[in-house]
């Protein structure tokens, strides 16, 4: 302790002689109202100045000193903003008092982490225009979505959408704080502001909502392609969340990676308590904790932008030496990857700052009714308050992006990512009736000869284990696990695309994040489960920026379960759940893509047409068993693009078998043998993909339905029994448009029943045999179910006789 005041002491007595000869320098460090220099930024900022004049990116020491001016004015009038979003309903630019009706009845919003991340994006703003950089961000605490919203809207950086809306005048203002949780709501039933609660689709240079907290922790590594430069804002509350944000330095590589600048802002609160880490003992924790894990920690004051400017500057320039050691051979995996500690109460620069209250209302009653809070708001608020002509000034003076040639930062190169459709080399299709063969060695083979035509596309294939258990061999060996130290004999390379970790989040958030690329992800059925609120998210986003007339334009990202409920008998109950498929059916069709392939064809075909469209989320549910090949390379093609096809056509029959699921198709073709021989004809239709037979929510997702559902199910095959690879309850809700009426339709499915059984004793649990099926068309059709199945069998469909009698080997 006695060190660290040396330190401060000496800090603030050089800082003293600066002042005193740089009238710039001294200008701005004086600071402006809340925004205040300490005297470590103050010498720290002085370094960068001189670097940047030595590095030709700025002309003076002076233009340095009076930009990072203007940003702790845009900072303050942006804080000053923020608290008008959470508590008013009018602005006024010459900085009078309201009168009582003029604040909101209700206020809300996460005031705390908003003014929070003020400075900390006015000074990524200030980073970018002293470099001469537009780098990309990501927050991960998407609740503080106002501050950055209040900042964009005073620089000037803002969407058609708000631009339009918002004009700097009183009532532009006025109407953007009323805006915000307004809870306006449209005629077609969607939000009727632009702002939200968190980051959306408006919000500019957004490209992640930020909801599910923890998943930018686990995803900023792997997003920057070489060149590109990305800063990750992060909370120590969200710290908490997703594991696997520790491993970070083992994805970062020199040769395919951009700069990463990670920054924590650390303010010690959740909502109702300190965070987890103040319990555990705040910066000197983390900073342990980081070096143990292989990261470089700094800290900084979190409430300075320039504080803000000069980490990124300094993160990417360590990272630059620890590049150039590695081309020099004077390095190794893991370089230590730098990582920002920005300490600040919660809320800082406004009354209640540092309490449970800041979270959200700091002022401990609405200034609408209660006089103590009134007060409050309005010292605070006075304290922040910039006159509008020095704000328009401020801007102008960051706003550098002409002169240096570069995007606007609603326009950073991860929100506008637009990537050519890959080359999709002429599939290794099967002739049908040949096999059996496994449909994941066929996704495998397609997937490799992807990567291979492609070698322009940055690769990234998300693994929680066992990727060759999984048939993926040749994936394997191709690109390799991705490792700092190669076991000799073990398919690893410090240069691998396959990232791999017992963590489904965290590898998934590999592929996810790679949107500059080729992404695959591979999983067991039963745990990619835990991948859910990543996919959710980001299927979420998608929909949104596709709804707000920006497609994403990033090649679709894969995501294959397999070793599936079906075939996974060999573990116990917890290895058989298709929640994973069920789950991402209830999402928007046409974003999140559920496919059940039935064989290597229909395995291939699907993985293709992911990879040739954009913005969306494919779902592949594959068995990884050798079955035959049930579909010719055309079929499959047209399953695919239509969605089911017809496997047994007979049109005057009375029974149709719908097949969703690799065996339930066999046991259908099974059930309609049968009927067959026993004098009932019956068709069987097998579906791909059952979200485009769905009752179309809106105009975008009507637009993805299939064009077949008349021609593949008339209404003359009124009974229709369908086996489905999920339970039968989802299924029955999503295909209403199939569905024939209660005394018609029978749906089979997964009875969450199971334990240690193969294949055929997982059906037979489940009732979803072929027998258990021609019992269903016997009920729902009136038939003698006595002359359709022999007596053991009727025994064991009755649950009285021996299972095998009707159980299939598969």
């Amino acid at each position: 302790m006695e060190l660290q005041d040396h330190q401060q002491h000496l800090f603030a007595h050089r800082a003293r002689l600066h002042r005193e000869a740089d009238a710039a320098f001294a200008k701005w460090a004086a600071g402006h109202g809340v925004i205040k220099h300490k005297p470590q930024t103050q010498l720290r900022v002085l370094e960068l100045a001189q670097l940047l004049v030595a590095h030709g990116r700025a002309s003076s020491t002076d233009d340095v000193f009076r930009l990072l001016a203007a940003a702790d004015t845009l900072a303050s009038a942006a804080m000053w903003l923020t608290v008008h979003m959470t508590y008013s309903r009018r602005v006024r630019w010459d900085g009078e008092a309201l009168q009582p009706s003029e604040y909101k009845e209700v206020p809300e919003g996460h005031t705390g982490g908003s003014l929070n991340m003020v400075p900390a994006y006015v000074g990524y703003l200030a980073a970018n225009s002293l470099t001469g950089h537009t780098r990309g961000w990501i927050m991960g605490q998407g609740h503080s979505v106002a501050g950055i919203e209040a900042v964009n809207l005073l620089a000037g950086n803002t969407l058609p959408v708000q631009a339009s809306r918002y004009e700097l005048s009183d009532d532009g203002l006025s109407r953007f704080v009323s805006d915000f949780y307004s809870y306006a709501i449209g005629p077609d039933g969607r939000p009727a502001s632009p702002l939200g609660s968190h980051v959306n689709a408006n919000t500019a240079g957004g490209i992640s909502e930020g909801g599910y907290l923890g998943f930018a922790e686990l995803q900023y590594v792997h997003m920057p392609l070489p060149g590109e430069r990305l800063v990750a804002f992060l909370s120590d509350g969200a710290f908490e969340e997703q594991r696997g944000s520790d491993w970070a330095p083992r994805w970062w590589r020199a040769e395919d990676s951009g700069h990463v600048a990670p920054i924590m802002i650390l303010n010690g609160r959740r909502i109702e308590q300190r965070s987890t880490m103040q319990q555990q003992g705040g910066v000197r924790w983390l900073k342990e904790h980081l070096r143990l894990n292989g990261f470089d920690p700094m800290g900084i004051d979190g409430t300075d932008p320039a504080a803000f400017a000069w980490a990124i500057f300094t993160m990417e320039d360590r990272l630059d030496a620890c590049a150039e050691a590695l081309r020099q051979g004077q390095g190794s995996y893991p370089v230590p990857l730098h990582y920002t500690i920005a300490e600040a109460p919660k809320g800082y620069g406004f009354p209640g700052a540092g309490s449970n209250d800041a979270h959200n209302l700091p002022l401990g009653g609405n200034p609408r009714t209660d006089m103590r809070a009134r007060g409050l708001f309005e010292a605070g608020a006075q304290a922040l308050w910039v006159p509008r002509h020095q704000v328009d000034a401020a801007a102008a003076l960051l706003n550098r992006h002409a002169d240096q040639g570069r995007p606007r930062e609603r326009d950073h190169p991860f929100a506008s990512r637009s990537v050519p459709s890959p080359a999709l080399p002429a599939l290794s299709g099967l002739p049908q009736g040949e096999g059996p063969a496994s449909p994941m060695e066929g996704i495998d083979q397609a997937f490799t000869s992807v990567v291979a035509a492609n070698p322009q596309l940055r690769v990234r294939v998300g693994n929680p284990d066992e990727l060759r258990s999984n048939r993926m061999g040749r994936t394997l060996d191709l690109l390799k696990h991705r490792v700092v130290s190669p076991e000799q004999g073990v398919a690893e390379s410090t240069a691998g695309a396959v990232v791999t970790a017992l963590n489904e989040e965290a590898v998934v958030s590999a592929a996810l994040a790679n949107k500059g690329g080729l992404n695959l992800v591979v999983s067991y059925e039963a745990f990619a489960a835990k991948m859910l609120g990543a996919l959710r998210q980001e299927i979420l986003f998608a929909r949104h920026l596709a709804d707000a007339g920006r497609p994403p334009a990033w090649i679709s990202v894969a995501t294959v379960a397999t070793s599936h409920t079906w075939e996974n008998g060999k573990n116990e109950q917890s290895h058989q759940d298709p929640t994973f498929g069920e789950t991402l059916l209830g999402e928007m069709s046409d974003v999140s893509r559920v496919l059940f392939p039935a064989d290597w064809n229909s395995a291939q075909a699907a993985l293709h047409a992911a990879y040739g469209t954009h913005g969306q989320f494919w779902s592949l549910v594959v068995p990884k068993r050798a079955l035959p090949v049930r579909f010719s390379a055309d079929d499959a093609a047209r399953l695919t693009r239509d969605g089911a096809v017809v496997v047994r056509a007979a049109p005057q029959a009375r029974v149709l078998f719908i097949a969703i699921g690799a065996y339930q198709l066999e046991e259908a073709l099974k059930a309609a043998d049968r009927l067959v021989q026993r004098g009932v004809p019956a068709a069987v239709n097998y579906i791909v993909e059952p979200g485009r037979f769905r009752v179309a929510r809106d105009d975008r997702e009507d637009a993805h339905m299939s064009p077949v559902l008349g021609e593949l199910f008339p209404a003359t095959q009124e009974i229709r029994i369908v086996l489905t690879h999920t339970r039968p309850e989802p299924m029955a809700g999503l295909l209403r448009r199939l569905d024939t009426g209660p005394r018609t339709t029978r749906v089979l499915g997964f009875l969450s029943r199971g334990g240690t059984l193969d294949v055929g004793g997982m059906l037979f649990a489940n009732r979803t045999t072929w027998a258990h099926a021609v019992a269903a068309a016997a009920d729902a059709g009136g038939l003698d179910l006595d002359r359709l199945l022999d007596p053991p069998e009727l025994q064991a469909v009755r649950g009285s006789g021996d299972p095998h009698a009707v159980m299939s080997q598969y």
